[in-house]
């Protein structure tokens, strides 16, 4: 039985995004005179915490130059970052492999749609805007995003939001992410869970996963089979999630 609705994480899941993160960030700092610069190794560490402002909080308890400066300011700052990345990706932003085929086969089943993730709605707004058109946001039945709830990835709670508010399930739906933090996230909602790992997760842990996947896959791009179910497979289809559950 296909399931009854897919969850989708967004940064590094839906897009590869984190690098245009990492440069609204710098951007941000240059912009405020603040002497920071998160290189690649860096940010890759930063985003152990979830959420633009906790990773920003978290970097000030190292006390860097201007900290001090900066401290009251968080908010701001990230509300700045956040308009510099939305023009970024405005600019042009392209889903991961599978990531559009599978929203439509969803759509055309009657599958419904919902987003968890830790990133602000503007941001979410600004991605699929940018890849998936101007009613993008129409097609996802729940957003859950950024702070409508208080505890961010590993933390349950975004993913107990979405569900409550499609009065499903867990056991009826499945969840996509890229991080050890959001397959946390996610099996602690009782969601299983399919991993396309990122550029920043590469290597991480994706104990629990239900499926380990180097993308969705595309007919002239199959996906390369990680761990986990879907050995056997090419793509990722409704059809595809149906079997790999039954199995599980």
């Amino acid at each position: 039985m296909i399931p009854t609705a897919l969850i989708f994480d967004v940064d590094g899941t839906l897009a590869e995004t984190e690098e245009l993160h990492r440069q609204a960030f710098n951007d941000t700092f240059a912009a405020e005179a603040l002497p920071w610069n998160w290189d690649a190794p860096a940010y890759r560490k930063l985003l152990e915490v979830a959420g633009g402002k906790e990773r920003i909080a978290h970097f000030l308890q190292s006390e860097p130059e201007g900290a001090a400066r900066a401290a009251d300011r968080i908010a701001d700052l990230h509300a700045a970052k956040t308009g510099r990345y939305t023009a970024l990706v405005a600019a042009g932003a392209t889903l991961r492999p599978g990531v559009a085929r599978l929203i439509r086969e969803a759509k055309a089943a009657g599958v419904r749609l919902a987003i968890a993730t830790t990133t602000s709605l503007p941001n979410v707004e600004a991605l699929l805007g940018a890849s998936l058109g101007r009613e993008a946001m129409t097609l996802f039945d729940v957003v859950g995003a950024g702070d409508v709830v208080p505890a961010k990835k590993p933390a349950p709670d975004i993913y107990h939001y979405v569900l409550e508010r499609l009065a499903l399930p867990a056991a009826r739906c499945v969840a996509f992410e890229d991080s050890t933090n959001g397959v946390r996230a996610a099996i602690g909602a009782g969601l299983a869970t399919i991993v396309t790992p990122g550029i920043y997760t590469e290597g991480d842990d994706f104990a629990g996963a239900l499926a380990v996947l180097s993308d969705l896959g595309e007919p002239d791009a199959p996906y390369r089979h990680l761990a986990g179910a879907g050995a056997a497979d090419d793509l990722v289809t409704l059809d595809a999630l149906g079997r790999w559950l039954e199995l599980a």
